[in-house]
């Protein structure tokens, strides 16, 4: 009887063994097969959803010539159109964009949606949220120990590091502002955020579920940086007080 006992533990020891070595180990490779497909077919890929793009929207506004008598019609002048150059997500599971972190050195794909099979490709847009680059808080969330560990190092970023986003519309990159351990059912993470946000999530701490670990940046430069100034200018001057 001790001795089935022991067998029992040894092979369930082994198993155990086999399971992580698969999780730690085969995951990266198969990741790594989609990851290197994926980046050959990229750029093609980005070309097809740069024609499907739709048009620029100008966004116009008028400025008093002068506001000596505000109680007559006062001649205004327009100022230059500041156009946003919109973007929508695609099918769940299509590239979307590639994301680089050069403090980590991490160059990845990003794949639309957030399903685990998604994820297990790559880094993966949450569909209820802005394509990166838009108005409002794009997320993205990714593993941390296994398919490729994207977000592995995630909590090694700082403050005012760079995270640069490629979409159909271009190049955008992000600064880190903040960087936060929140439990998983923080789903507040994912709220409208005034301006252009990049919010990263994944799991924390490291082999674990427990919590998240979410690293938020703001927009420095981008197609659509002097259409994001503007609308946070506009708005902040009508919530002025009189």
């Amino acid at each position: 009887m001790a001795r089935r006992v022991g067998w029992v533990l040894i092979w369930g020891a082994l198993l155990i063994f086999a399971f992580l070595g698969y999780q730690l180990f085969v995951t990266d490779l198969l990741n790594d097969r989609v990851q290197t497909e994926a980046k050959a077919e990229l750029e093609e890929n980005l070309a097809e959803r740069r024609i499907a793009l739709p048009e620029p929207e100008p966004v116009s506004t008028t400025i008093p010539e002068s506001d000596d008598d505000p109680t007559n019609d006062v001649p205004t002048v327009t100022t230059p159109d500041v156009e946003l150059v919109p973007e929508e997500a695609g099918e769940e599971g299509e590239a979307l964009g590639r994301l680089v972190i050069p403090s980590l050195e991490v160059d990845e794909v990003i794949f639309e949606g957030v399903t685990r099979d998604t994820l297990k490709m790559g880094p993966g847009h949450m569909p209820a949220t802005p394509v990166p680059g838009q108005v409002g808080n794009a997320v993205l969330s990714g593993h941390r120990t296994t398919y490729g560990r994207p977000f592995y190092a995630l909590d090694e970023l700082e403050e005012g590091d760079r995270i640069e986003v490629e979409t159909a519309t271009g190049l955008h990159v992000y600064e880190v502002r903040r960087s936060i351990i929140v439990e998983p059912t923080d789903v507040w993470v994912a709220d409208h955020i005034d301006g252009s946000w990049l919010t990263l999530t994944t799991c924390h701490p490291r082999f674990s579920a427990a919590e998240r670990l979410i690293i938020q940046a703001e927009l420095i430069e981008g197609p659509n940086l002097e259409y994001v100034n503007f609308i946070g200018d506009r708005n902040r001057s009508t919530e002025e007080p009189a």
